[in-house]
């Protein structure tokens, strides 16, 4: 063989993304549903998988899952994009409005795959700063967006990995922001139901304004990965071009329309999540930690005691993977717990307790 092709420097530079998948008794690292899906829902998708075609393709345009998810947020078919998790929203985001020549504007420390999918796609990043506390006022928010003028604003609420939810009114101010020279917000609602309110109310066809949201976490649809965007149509009609053509596999378009059927079930669940965070919440401010409030299923802390890794190891030796932070800029030393089932919490804080002495 001559010499190898090489691949494109943003790609060639790239690391790729990383969350371990160990072989541990307590995962509470990639911040999935503790629980799986109710049993009706799964013995529904059993019965929906015997009625695929299988050798014919899917429905290109996700006519019922769409329809579905417009009657939901009260907005028309035509207002919905779906894809492979809202990452693949995401890139196809900056499909359409980033690449070459333009850029991007994410507020960190936050969810590291916006860097990524940025310099995949050779869309130029540019970096806001978040509070000592992980906050981000409208104020600062404001400025870059005006100074920099980036063609897509992305801002994570509640944050992943901080737990901070956007404060009041930025979201309008920052829309307002973009609107006044041709950009695109958009607001990820990963962890939305998990928080108070939606950005997906201030949606509009008159505003530059987008929220995506996602089936892993409070619908415990992880494995499936489905994701959706809440967007003005001639943003959905943009997404459309740059999608590849049947790329929702029939039994996923299925299964999203069965999972709203299962609405108060699963926001049940996420109640029940929301009060053993804060019983986590409260045991860990017994520890030598700081941890910072957190509107979503997961809490960030730093350990005071000892450096973050090596607890962080600890805990893997006991059995227990929650994801490591100590060496993300902005996050030194922290780490990030999925809250679980009550039996995963306290195996979590016992295991914790123990690696603290």
């Amino acid at each position: 063989m001559g010499e190898r092709p090489t691949a494109r420097i943003q790609v060639a530079s790239e690391s790729g993304y990383h969350s371990p998948q160990l072989d541990v008794a307590v995962r509470l690292n990639t911040n999935e549903s503790p629980f799986p899906p109710p049993p009706g829902f799964v013995e529904a998708v059993a019965e929906a998988v015997r009625g695929v075609d299988w050798n014919r393709y899917p429905d290109r345009s996700a006519t019922r899952l769409r329809a579905a998810l417009a009657q939901r947020y009260g907005v028309t078919p035509g207002q919905v994009f779906a894809a492979n998790g809202s990452n693949e929203v995401l890139q196809s985001l900056l499909l359409a409005y980033g690449g070459a020549g333009r850029s991007v504007a994410v507020f960190e420390p936050t969810y590291a795959m916006y860097s990524q999918i940025a310099r995949t796609t050779g869309t130029r990043l540019l970096k806001g700063r978040r509070a000592t506390d992980f906050s981000l006022d409208s104020g600062t928010a404001r400025r870059l967006v005006l100074g920099e003028q980036p063609d897509m604003v992305i801002l994570c609420s509640p944050n992943n990995p901080t737990g901070t939810p956007a404060a009041d009114g930025l979201v309008a101010d920052l829309e307002e922001a973009v609107g006044t020279y041709g950009g695109l917000l958009l607001v990820d609602e990963a962890y939305g139901e998990f928080a108070h309110g939606s950005a997906a109310d201030l949606v509009s066809e008159d505003r530059s304004l987008v929220v995506s949201r996602t089936f892993s976490k409070t619908w415990a649809m992880a494995g499936a990965r489905l994701g959706y965007l809440i967007a003005p149509t001639w943003c959905v009609a943009e997404l459309e071009k740059v999608a590849l053509p049947y790329h929702l596999d029939a039994l996923k378009l299925e299964i999203g329309v069965l999972a709203l059927d299962y609405a108060d079930e699963m926001l049940d669940r996420v109640q029940s999540l929301v009060a053993e965070r804060d019983r986590v919440a409260h045991e860990l401010a017994r520890l030598p930690v700081t941890t910072w409030p957190s509107a979503a299923n997961f809490i960030l802390l730093r350990p005071e005691s000892r450096p973050g890794v090596e607890v962080w190891q600890d805990l893997v030796d006991r059995s227990v993977l929650v994801r490591d932070f100590t060496t993300m800029p902005g996050l030194d030393g922290c780490l990030r717990v999925t809250i679980g089932s009550r039996v995963e919490n306290e195996t979590f804080l016992d295991a914790l307790r123990e690696a603290l002495r």
